[in-house]
């Protein structure tokens, strides 16, 4: 099996994306992508997709993410003709902030690539004719700015990048359940977590908006995510804790309702568990470093 990594299609290390489109006379080897992701666009013809030991058919009009972890191959093309965009995961970070609550984003884009590692999936998210004709003239920009790098195209490109995203997301949830129903009821009560950490929020309250039990619940989180409902929102919670102490000099209370917690002593305590510093000696350690970045 083949190891593939992003070097090989661009040494750029500042912007680390690749688009292109690919044509597949031959059967294309079972690999695996070392340190990217891929969105695959199929733009005419059909084959045989091979994810991990699973066979699916795909054809044109399909939409998918494979993941680094997961290995692939075409087999049986026929005038099979696809778009690869690749990218570092790190870039998604980068990206609009509101995504995190968007449920077709979680979907599409987080959880069917984990899933495909897990088990893979027979479906794949298709588009039809009109939204076809849409997304191959919005490709063909995306690639004329690619080779062309007239001034400003990585900034172009990434706002590109990002509005496909976001279409392909509002796709996949407006068109029904691609996937298998646990993957949209995690998608659902990871976008609530992601939109609502800050506010007093519950697992019943979470298990409620997902539409599936508590148990349930606790249960596919743990397979996706290897933790829990409530260990992912106090996450959340402490990243945001991390960011105020680094940024501002809001009082330690005030860095902890700010952050989620009620209980401000309860956040002390927990920060301190997490980073093995005080919330009080983590803000001073950021200083430093600070201070000496800056000299």
């Amino acid at each position: 099996m083949k190891n593939v990594r992003l070097r090989w299609f661009t040494r750029d290390e500042e912007f680390p994306f690749f688009i292109q489109y690919g044509e597949h006379a031959e059967d294309f080897s079972l690999h695996k992508h070392t340190d990217f992701s891929e969105l695959v666009i199929v733009l005419n013809g059909h084959a045989t997709h091979i994810v991990n030991d699973e066979i699916s058919f795909i054809k044109k009009g399909h939409v998918f993410v494979i993941n680094g972890e997961t290995t692939h191959a075409y087999k049986d093309p026929c005038s099979f003709e696809i778009c690869n965009i690749m990218y570092k995961p790190e870039m998604m970070i980068q990206l609009g902030s509101d995504l995190r609550s968007f449920e077709g984003y979680h979907a599409m884009f987080v959880l069917e690539p984990l899933y495909h590692n897990k088990k893979s999936i027979n479906k794949h998210m298709y588009l039809s004719l009109n939204n076809m004709d849409f997304i191959e003239e919005f490709i063909a920009d995306m690639i004329d700015e690619y080779h062309g790098k007239r001034p400003g195209y990585k900034t172009l490109l990434t706002s590109k990048f990002t509005e496909l995203i976001v279409y392909l997301s509002r796709h996949h949830e407006s068109s029904g359940k691609t996937i298998e129903g646990q993957v949209m009821h995690l998608a659902a009560a990871v976008s609530y977590i992601e939109d609502h950490y800050l506010e007093h929020i519950t697992l019943e309250g979470i298990a409620l908006y997902a539409n599936i039990s508590v148990r349930h619940l606790n249960r596919i989180f743990k397979s996706f995510y290897q933790t829990s409902p409530i260990a992912y929102l106090q996450r959340l919670r402490m990243e945001r804790a991390c960011q105020l102490l680094r940024l501002t000099n809001l009082p330690i209370t005030q860095v902890s309702y700010q952050s989620g917690f009620n209980d401000s002593n309860y956040f002390t305590r927990l920060f301190t568990k997490t980073y093995g510093l005080s919330p009080k000696l983590f803000r001073q350690k950021e200083m430093v470093m600070a201070e000496s970045t800056s000299e």
